[in-house]
C-alpha cells in the first residue's frame, strides 16, 4: 500500500470472508465484546428484512494482514464476533434436534460442515475447536467455550464483557423459531451470503492507521477507543520488556476509563483533554495527533496515565451528581449549578477550558471560571446559537495559557481577547432574546430554566423542576384567543414572550381576562409582570418579550469595567 494510500477495497459477503481456512484475531489490546440488546435487536432485524431487501451492506471491515489467510480485525470486531455468535445460535439448535433424534444424521453431518466453514475444526485428541475466530485476552477463552460447548458457561464471577457474549447468544438462540435441521441450513447459506461488507486490508500497522485517517476524511468514522488504545498499547509494549502483569494493570487502568465515561463521552474527552493541554485537533484529525504526540512507550505510558488521572474529573463535570464531588474539597461545589446548565443545553465546549482550569486553579478560581463560561454559553450557544466549531478553537488557546501558566485567574480567562471575541454585546443579545423561540412540548425544562434564573435575579429562590410552564396565550387556543391574534396565533405558541411560571397550571384556555386574576396573585414576578397588561395580543407579546430581554441582559452578565 503507498505512501499516498490508495485504497483499493473489495465488496465480499460473510460467507466469503469465512471461506478458505481464513483466520481472524482479534488484536490483544482492543476492547473487549461491547454490543448490548440495541445492537443485536437491530442486527437480527436486519436479517429477517433480507427477504425483501435481498442484501444488506454492513459497512467496513479493516484488516491487518499477519500471515498467509491470518487476520486482525482492526475495525469491525463486534460485527463479526455477533455473527458468529448468531451461527453458533443456529448450531446449539441443530445440537437439539440430534439430541432429541430428529433426522439425526443428516442434522449431524449439517453440524460439521457449519462447524467447519464458520467456526472451526475439532481436534480429535482434545475435542475442543481450533478457532476461526479468536478474541482478546479477556474474552477469548469464554467465546472458545461457546464453540467448543455450542451454550455459554456461568462462572461465579463474570466479566461485564463476558456477560454480554453470554446475552447476546441467548437472545440469538431465543429468536430462532425454525423447527427442522434443513430450514436452519438454508437460513445459514442465505444470511451469510447476504450479509456484504467492504473489506480493506493492510499489511502494518502504519498502513492500519493511515486507513483510519483516510476513511475518516471520507467520513466513515471509525472506532477512535479502539485504534488509540491498540497503537497507545502497541507502543508501550514494542520495548519487549513489559511484563503480562503490568499488562493487565494497565488494560485494567484502560477499562476503568472507558466504564467511567462510557464509550459515547470518550472520544470527546481525550479530544477535550488534549485541547486543554496542546493546539486544536478536531474529531477528524484526532487519532494523528494522538500518535504524532506520544510516540515512545515512556510518553504512551505517561498519556495512559493523564487518561486514567482525568477520566473522573471528566465524568464529573458532564454530571454534577456524581459522588467524586463528595471526595473533593467542598469549596468546589458551587460549581454545579453551571454544570448542569451544561448538561441541560448539551454543551460540552466548556470542557476545554475547565479540565485546564482544575489543574491550574484555586476552588473559588475554578467556580468563578465556570461561572463566566456558563454566562458565556447562554449568550453564545443558547440564545445567539454560534458556531461550536469557533467557539473550540478560543476555548482551545485560553486553556493552552492556563496551562502554560500565562493566564492564572478566572478575571483573566473573561478578560482575554478570545473570551471577548466570542461575548455577544448586551445590544446584540437583547436584539436576539426579543424574538427568541423554543418549542416549548420539547424543551419545556430548558424554558422553565431560563425563566427561573430571570427570576432568580431579582433575589428569589426557585428550583426549574418544581415549577409549571404556563402558555398565556394558549398552545391549542380557542377563537376568542385566535380573533385576538389572528394569522399569528401560530407564531406565538414558542415565543419566550408568551410564557411564564406558576406553581400549577390549571388555567389550560382560559381567557386572558380569567388568566390576569391568577397572575395579580401569583409569587413569580413574570407573572406579575404580564398582569399588567390590559389585553394580550401580538403586540402585547413584542413588548413583554422586550422587558424580557432587558432583565436577561443583567441575568446573563459578564461586567467589563
Amino acid at each position: 500500500m503507498s505512501t499516498q494510500m490508495n485504497i483499493e477495497p473489495s465488496s465480499q459477503t460473510f460467507a466469503d470472508l469465512m471461506s478458505s481456512n481464513t483466520r481472524y484475531l482479534v488484536p490483544r489490546f482492543q476492547r473487549d465484546y461491547s454490543w448490548e440488546q440495541e445492537q443485536w435487536e437491530d442486527l437480527w432485524n436486519d436479517i429477517r428484512e433480507l427477504e425483501q431487501e435481498g442484501s444488506h451492506y454492513m459497512g467496513y471491515i479493516v484488516l491487518q494482514q499477519k500471515e498467509k489467510n491470518q487476520y486482525e480485525i482492526i475495525d469491525g470486531q463486534q460485527r463479526m464476533v455477533t455473527l458468529t455468535l448468531l451461527i453458533l445460535a443456529y448450531m446449539s439448535k441443530l445440537k437439539s434436534f440430534i439430541e432429541n433424534d430428529e433426522d439425526k444424521e443428516d442434522n449431524e453431518e449439517r453440524l460439521e460442515v457449519i462447524s467447519k466453514r464458520y467456526i472451526g475444526v475439532k481436534s480429535l485428541i482434545t475435542l475442543s475447536v481450533d478457532s476461526r475466530l479468536t478474541l482478546n485476552r479477556n474474552n477469548k477463552t469464554y467465546f472458545k467455550d461457546i464453540c467448543d460447548n455450542l451454550k455459554p458457561s456461568n462462572p461465579t464471577q463474570i466479566t461485564v464483557s463476558n456477560n454480554y457474549i453470554r446475552k447476546a447468544f441467548e437472545f440469538l438462540v431465543s429468536k430462532i423459531e425454525l423447527d427442522n435441521g434443513l430450514a436452519i441450513a438454508e437460513n445459514i447459506e442465505y444470511f451469510t451470503s447476504s450479509l456484504v461488507f467492504t473489506k480493506i486490508v493492510v499489511q502494518d500497522s502504519i498502513n492500519a492507521y493511515k486507513v483510519f485517517e483516510t476513511l475518516n476524511a471520507r467520513g466513515v468514522m471509525l472506532s477512535t477507543p479502539d485504534l488509540i488504545k491498540n497503537y497507545i498499547f502497541s507502543t508501550i509494549a514494542q520495548t519487549g520488556f513489559v511484563t503480562d502483569s503490568e499488562l493487565d494493570e494497565l488494560d485494567e487502568k484502560w477499562s476503568s476509563v472507558i466504564s467511567q465515561l462510557g464509550e459515547k463521552n470518550f472520544t470527546d474527552f481525550i479530544r477535550h483533554l488534549f485541547n486543554s493541554e496542546h493546539e486544536f485537533v478536531t474529531k477528524k484529525d484526532l487519532f494523528k495527533k494522538v500518535r504524532e504526540k506520544y510516540q515512545t512507550p515512556q510518553e504512551a505510558s505517561s498519556y495512559l496515565n493523564s487518561l486514567s488521572k482525568n477520566a473522573a474529573l471528566y465524568t464529573s463535570l458532564l454530571n454534577h451528581h456524581e459522588e467524586w464531588w463528595k471526595s473533593i474539597d467542598q469549596k468546589y461545589i458551587e460549581v454545579k449549578p453551571y454544570l448542569e446548565s451544561f448538561k441541560l443545553f448539551g454543551i460540552k465546549q466548556p470542557n476545554i477550558v475547565l479540565l485546564a482550569a482544575y489543574q491550574k486553579f484555586t476552588p473559588e478560581e475554578f467556580v468563578k471560571t465556570a461561572k463566566y463560561l456558563y454566562v458565556l454559553s447562554i449568550r453564545y450557544n443558547v440564545i445567539c446559537n454560534h458556531s461550536a466549531s469557533e467557539q473550540e478553537k478560543r476555548y482551545n488557546t485560553i486553556a493552552q495559557n492556563i496551562s502554560n501558566g500565562s493566564i492564572k485567574r478566572a478575571s483573566k480567562v473573561k478578560d482575554s481577547n478570545e473570551f471577548k471575541e466570542l461575548y455577544p454585546n448586551d445590544d446584540y443579545f437583547k436584539k436576539i432574546f426579543s424574538f427568541y423561540k423554543m418549542p416549548s412540548r420539547k424543551s419545556s425544562k430548558k424554558i422553565r430554566f431560563l425563566l427561573t434564573q430571570i427570576e432568580k435575579s431579582s433575589g428569589r429562590n426557585i428550583d426549574y423542576l418544581a415549577v409549571t410552564l404556563e402558555h398565556i396565550c394558549p398552545y391549542n387556543p380557542e377563537q376568542e384567543w385566535i380573533e385576538a391574534f389572528g394569522v399569528g396565533v401560530n407564531d406565538v405558541s414558542d415565543r419566550l414572550g408568551n410564557m411564564v411560571l406558576l406553581d400549577r397550571d390549571e388555567l389550560k384556555r382560559s381567557s386572558f381576562v380569567d388568566k390576569q386574576r391568577v397572575y395579580l396573585d401569583s409569587p413569580y414576578r413574570l407573572a406579575s409582570e404580564v398582569a399588567k397588561y390590559q389585553t394580550w395580543t401580538l403586540e402585547d407579546v413584542d413588548k413583554y418579550q422586550d422587558w424580557l430581554s432587558d432583565q436577561a441582559v443583567k441575568t446573563w452578565r459578564v461586567d467589563y469595567q
